[in-house]
Protein backbone atom coordinates (compact mmCIF):
# COMPACT_ATOMS: atom_id res chain seq x y z
CA UNK A 1 0.00 0.00 0.00
CA UNK A 2 1.28 3.40 -1.22
CA UNK A 3 2.04 5.19 2.28
CA UNK A 4 1.52 9.54 2.82
CA UNK A 5 1.75 11.74 4.95
CA UNK A 6 -1.22 14.60 5.37
CA UNK A 7 0.43 17.45 6.52
CA UNK A 8 -1.81 20.41 7.36
CA UNK A 9 -1.64 24.26 8.33
CA UNK A 10 -4.88 25.46 10.28
CA UNK A 11 -3.23 29.19 10.61
CA UNK A 12 -3.87 29.29 6.57
CA UNK A 13 -6.71 30.49 5.41
CA UNK A 14 -9.52 30.76 7.96
CA UNK A 15 -8.46 27.50 9.65
CA UNK A 16 -11.39 25.46 7.91
CA UNK A 17 -9.14 22.64 7.04
CA UNK A 18 -9.07 21.30 10.56
CA UNK A 19 -12.51 20.76 10.65
CA UNK A 20 -12.58 18.54 7.09
CA UNK A 21 -9.03 16.81 8.33
CA UNK A 22 -10.82 13.64 9.06
CA UNK A 23 -12.62 13.52 6.07
CA UNK A 24 -9.81 14.45 4.03
CA UNK A 25 -7.90 10.97 5.22
CA UNK A 26 -11.10 8.94 4.52
CA UNK A 27 -10.61 9.83 0.89
CA UNK A 28 -7.19 8.71 0.27
CA UNK A 29 -8.04 5.50 2.28
CA UNK A 30 -10.94 4.85 0.06
CA UNK A 31 -8.34 5.22 -2.72
CA UNK A 32 -6.09 2.38 -1.25
CA UNK A 33 -3.61 4.95 0.21
CA UNK A 34 -2.18 4.81 4.19
CA UNK A 35 -2.15 8.28 5.40
CA UNK A 36 -1.08 9.79 8.47
CA UNK A 37 -2.14 12.95 9.61
CA UNK A 38 0.14 15.49 11.44
CA UNK A 39 -0.24 19.02 11.64
CA UNK A 40 2.41 21.44 10.90
CA UNK A 41 5.67 22.51 13.21
CA UNK A 42 7.65 24.96 11.34
CA UNK A 43 10.26 24.34 13.71
CA UNK A 44 11.26 20.74 12.67
CA UNK A 45 11.38 19.52 9.16
CA UNK A 46 8.43 17.60 8.51
CA UNK A 47 10.22 15.08 6.61
CA UNK A 48 12.10 13.75 9.27
CA UNK A 49 10.97 9.60 9.91
CA UNK A 50 8.98 9.98 6.35
CA UNK A 51 11.81 10.16 4.40
CA UNK A 52 10.62 6.75 2.13
CA UNK A 53 6.76 8.03 1.73
CA UNK A 54 5.06 8.00 -1.51
CA UNK A 55 3.51 11.23 -1.43
CA UNK A 56 3.57 14.39 1.00
CA UNK A 57 -0.01 15.86 1.17
CA UNK A 58 0.40 19.50 1.89
CA UNK A 59 -2.74 21.43 3.24
CA UNK A 60 -2.15 25.14 3.18
CA UNK A 61 -1.17 28.16 1.66
CA UNK A 62 2.05 29.24 -0.96
CA UNK A 63 3.62 30.13 2.23
CA UNK A 64 3.08 26.50 3.89
CA UNK A 65 4.01 24.76 0.37
CA UNK A 66 7.00 26.60 0.11
CA UNK A 67 8.23 25.36 3.68
CA UNK A 68 7.71 22.13 2.68
CA UNK A 69 9.53 22.15 -0.23
CA UNK A 70 12.78 23.81 1.23
CA UNK A 71 12.75 21.26 3.77
CA UNK A 72 12.26 18.14 1.09
CA UNK A 73 15.61 19.67 -0.81
CA UNK A 74 17.49 19.94 2.60
CA UNK A 75 17.07 16.11 3.43
CA UNK A 76 17.65 16.05 -0.35
CA UNK A 77 14.55 13.73 -1.49
CA UNK A 78 12.31 14.04 -4.18
CA UNK A 79 9.10 13.20 -2.80
CA UNK A 80 5.78 14.32 -4.53
CA UNK A 81 3.67 16.65 -3.20
CA UNK A 82 0.24 17.04 -3.55
CA UNK A 83 -1.59 20.33 -2.61
CA UNK A 84 -4.95 21.34 -1.47
CA UNK A 85 -5.45 24.98 -1.46
CA UNK A 86 -6.19 26.31 2.51
CA UNK A 87 -4.14 29.72 2.46
CA UNK A 88 -5.89 32.83 0.89
CA UNK A 89 -4.65 33.23 -2.35
CA UNK A 90 -3.28 29.66 -3.34
CA UNK A 91 -1.30 30.65 -6.27
CA UNK A 92 0.64 27.77 -6.91
CA UNK A 93 -2.16 25.23 -5.95
CA UNK A 94 -4.11 27.34 -9.02
CA UNK A 95 -1.37 26.89 -11.52
CA UNK A 96 -1.22 22.88 -10.65
CA UNK A 97 -4.97 23.17 -11.79
CA UNK A 98 -6.30 22.29 -7.64
CA UNK A 99 -9.52 22.94 -6.92
CA UNK A 100 -10.66 25.39 -4.38
CA UNK A 101 -12.97 22.75 -2.66
CA UNK A 102 -10.39 20.95 -0.11
CA UNK A 103 -12.47 17.07 -0.52
CA UNK A 104 -12.40 17.59 -3.66
CA UNK A 105 -8.99 18.59 -4.12
CA UNK A 106 -8.22 15.79 -1.82
CA UNK A 107 -9.94 13.28 -3.98
CA UNK A 108 -8.03 15.08 -7.10
CA UNK A 109 -4.26 14.17 -5.48
CA UNK A 110 -5.86 10.87 -4.24
CA UNK A 111 -7.00 9.72 -7.93
CA UNK A 112 -4.41 12.25 -9.57
CA UNK A 113 -1.28 11.23 -11.49
CA UNK A 114 2.34 12.40 -11.23
CA UNK A 115 4.00 15.19 -12.74
CA UNK A 116 6.60 17.64 -13.04
CA UNK A 117 6.55 20.93 -12.38
CA UNK A 118 9.91 24.11 -12.74
CA UNK A 119 10.62 25.29 -8.99
CA UNK A 120 12.66 28.80 -8.75
CA UNK A 121 15.81 28.70 -6.11
CA UNK A 122 17.80 32.19 -4.82
CA UNK A 123 20.24 32.17 -3.59
CA UNK A 124 20.04 28.96 -0.82
CA UNK A 125 15.79 29.47 -1.02
CA UNK A 126 13.49 27.93 -3.28
CA UNK A 127 10.44 28.60 -4.38
CA UNK A 128 7.57 27.64 -5.93
CA UNK A 129 5.45 30.72 -7.12
CA UNK A 130 7.13 34.07 -6.66
CA UNK A 131 10.26 36.12 -5.72
CA UNK A 132 10.04 39.68 -5.61
CA UNK A 133 11.78 42.92 -4.00
CA UNK A 134 10.33 46.30 -3.95
CA UNK A 135 6.81 47.94 -3.00
CA UNK A 136 4.20 45.63 -2.34
CA UNK A 137 6.02 43.02 -2.33
CA UNK A 138 7.25 42.08 1.13
CA UNK A 139 2.73 42.53 1.70
CA UNK A 140 1.98 39.48 2.78
CA UNK A 141 4.72 39.51 5.17
CA UNK A 142 3.21 42.11 7.06
CA UNK A 143 -0.40 41.41 6.70
CA UNK A 144 -1.31 39.55 9.61
CA UNK A 145 -2.95 35.99 9.84
CA UNK A 146 -6.01 37.38 11.52
CA UNK A 147 -6.29 40.28 9.00
CA UNK A 148 -6.34 37.47 6.04
CA UNK A 149 -8.77 35.33 7.32
CA UNK A 150 -11.41 38.60 8.44
CA UNK A 151 -10.75 39.78 4.85
CA UNK A 152 -9.52 37.86 2.49
CA UNK A 153 -7.10 39.02 -0.51
CA UNK A 154 -8.36 42.81 0.29
CA UNK A 155 -5.92 42.55 3.04
CA UNK A 156 -3.46 42.43 0.43
CA UNK A 157 -4.59 45.79 -1.20
CA UNK A 158 -5.19 47.61 1.79
CA UNK A 159 -1.60 46.73 2.96
CA UNK A 160 0.14 47.27 0.16
CA UNK A 161 -1.29 51.33 -0.37
CA UNK A 162 0.52 51.86 2.68
CA UNK A 163 3.66 50.96 1.12
CA UNK A 164 3.19 53.76 -1.19
CA UNK A 165 4.40 56.06 2.25
CA UNK A 166 8.15 54.38 1.42
CA UNK A 167 8.09 54.66 -2.29
CA UNK A 168 11.86 54.65 -3.44
CA UNK A 169 13.82 53.20 -6.32
CA UNK A 170 16.84 50.31 -6.17
CA UNK A 171 19.52 50.96 -8.07
CA UNK A 172 20.13 47.18 -10.31
CA UNK A 173 23.03 45.42 -12.27
CA UNK A 174 21.09 43.40 -13.49
CA UNK A 175 22.39 40.04 -15.79
CA UNK A 176 20.08 38.11 -17.40
CA UNK A 177 20.55 34.71 -19.37
CA UNK A 178 24.30 36.41 -19.84
CA UNK A 179 23.00 40.06 -21.29
CA UNK A 180 23.60 42.78 -19.00
CA UNK A 181 21.97 46.58 -18.19
CA UNK A 182 21.47 48.64 -14.99
CA UNK A 183 18.05 49.89 -14.02
CA UNK A 184 16.47 51.44 -11.35
CA UNK A 185 13.69 49.69 -10.41
CA UNK A 186 10.46 50.75 -7.97
CA UNK A 187 9.39 46.76 -8.00
CA UNK A 188 10.63 43.58 -9.39
CA UNK A 189 8.47 39.85 -9.52
CA UNK A 190 10.17 36.91 -11.12
CA UNK A 191 7.34 34.47 -11.09
CA UNK A 192 7.69 30.91 -11.86
CA UNK A 193 3.42 30.72 -11.71
CA UNK A 194 0.81 33.18 -12.93
CA UNK A 195 -0.45 35.00 -9.58
CA UNK A 196 0.62 36.87 -7.28
CA UNK A 197 -1.99 36.94 -3.93
CA UNK A 198 -4.42 35.78 -6.13
CA UNK A 199 -3.74 38.71 -9.16
CA UNK A 200 -2.95 37.64 -12.32
CA UNK A 201 0.38 39.32 -13.46
CA UNK A 202 2.05 37.29 -15.29
CA UNK A 203 0.58 37.03 -18.83
CA UNK A 204 2.72 34.27 -20.39
CA UNK A 205 4.06 32.55 -17.53
CA UNK A 206 4.04 28.22 -16.98
CA UNK A 207 5.07 26.09 -14.39
CA UNK A 208 6.47 23.95 -16.73
CA UNK A 209 8.37 25.94 -19.57
CA UNK A 210 12.03 26.30 -17.72
CA UNK A 211 12.08 29.90 -17.60
CA UNK A 212 10.54 32.63 -15.05
CA UNK A 213 8.26 35.94 -16.28
CA UNK A 214 9.75 38.34 -14.79
CA UNK A 215 8.28 42.38 -14.36
CA UNK A 216 10.58 45.41 -13.31
CA UNK A 217 8.97 48.73 -12.91
CA UNK A 218 11.14 51.26 -13.50
CA UNK A 219 11.23 54.09 -11.03
CA UNK A 220 10.20 57.42 -12.92
CA UNK A 221 8.74 60.33 -11.28
CA UNK A 222 5.56 58.71 -8.90
CA UNK A 223 2.39 59.66 -11.26
CA UNK A 224 4.37 57.82 -13.93
CA UNK A 225 5.10 55.06 -12.50
CA UNK A 226 1.84 54.20 -10.74
CA UNK A 227 -0.26 55.06 -14.39
CA UNK A 228 2.41 52.49 -15.65
CA UNK A 229 1.65 49.83 -13.45
CA UNK A 230 -2.03 50.44 -12.98
CA UNK A 231 -1.95 50.43 -17.93
CA UNK A 232 -0.06 47.00 -17.48
CA UNK A 233 -2.55 45.69 -15.13
CA UNK A 234 -5.04 46.41 -17.32
CA UNK A 235 -3.46 44.89 -20.47
CA UNK A 236 -0.89 47.62 -21.81
CA UNK A 237 2.81 47.24 -22.71
CA UNK A 238 4.08 50.74 -20.79
CA UNK A 239 7.81 50.79 -22.18
CA UNK A 240 8.76 51.55 -18.14
CA UNK A 241 7.28 47.80 -17.19
CA UNK A 242 9.68 45.60 -18.29
CA UNK A 243 9.37 42.52 -19.28
CA UNK A 244 11.80 39.50 -19.47
CA UNK A 245 11.75 35.55 -20.02
CA UNK A 246 14.82 34.04 -18.42
CA UNK A 247 16.49 31.06 -16.80
CA UNK A 248 18.62 32.41 -14.74
CA UNK A 249 19.09 36.16 -13.06
CA UNK A 250 22.01 37.84 -11.46
CA UNK A 251 21.27 41.17 -9.43
CA UNK A 252 23.31 43.26 -7.83
CA UNK A 253 22.58 46.16 -6.09
CA UNK A 254 24.23 48.68 -3.52
CA UNK A 255 21.06 48.83 -1.15
CA UNK A 256 20.31 45.12 0.86
CA UNK A 257 16.32 45.60 -0.28
CA UNK A 258 14.17 43.28 2.14
CA UNK A 259 13.41 40.57 -0.54
CA UNK A 260 10.32 37.73 -0.34
CA UNK A 261 9.62 34.50 -1.40
CA UNK A 262 6.19 33.10 -1.43
CA UNK A 263 5.23 35.42 1.16
CA UNK A 264 8.15 34.75 3.47
CA UNK A 265 11.47 36.48 3.90
CA UNK A 266 14.09 35.83 0.84
CA UNK A 267 17.32 35.98 0.21
CA UNK A 268 20.05 38.82 0.78
CA UNK A 269 21.73 40.36 -2.21
CA UNK A 270 23.74 40.25 -4.19
CA UNK A 271 20.99 37.75 -5.91
CA UNK A 272 21.33 34.32 -7.88
CA UNK A 273 18.10 33.36 -9.25
CA UNK A 274 17.43 30.10 -11.29
CA UNK A 275 14.36 28.11 -12.41
CA UNK A 276 15.21 24.56 -12.27
CA UNK A 277 13.44 22.88 -14.82
CA UNK A 278 11.11 19.93 -13.41
CA UNK A 279 12.61 20.35 -9.96
CA UNK A 280 9.03 19.49 -8.23
CA UNK A 281 7.01 16.23 -8.32
CA UNK A 282 3.36 17.28 -8.07
CA UNK A 283 0.27 15.33 -7.77
CA UNK A 284 -2.28 16.60 -10.85
CA UNK A 285 -5.68 16.35 -11.04
CA UNK A 286 -6.36 13.57 -13.89
CA UNK A 287 -8.27 15.43 -16.10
Amino acid sequence: MKKAVFLYNTRSGKGRIEKCATEICDIFRQNGWEIEPQLISFDRNPFDGHEDIDLMVVAGGDGTVNFVLNAMKKKGLDIPVGVIPAGTANDFAGAVGMSKNPLEAAHQIATGVEDRVDCGKVNDIYFVNIFSFGIFTTTSQRTSDEVKHRIGKLAYIIEGFKEFRAMHAVPLEVVADGRSFDLSSLMVLVFNGETAGGFHLARRSSIKDGKFDCLMLEKKNFLRSTLAMGRYLMGGNPNIVHHLQVRELDIRSTINEPTDVDGQKGAEFPLHIECIAGGLRVMAPRE
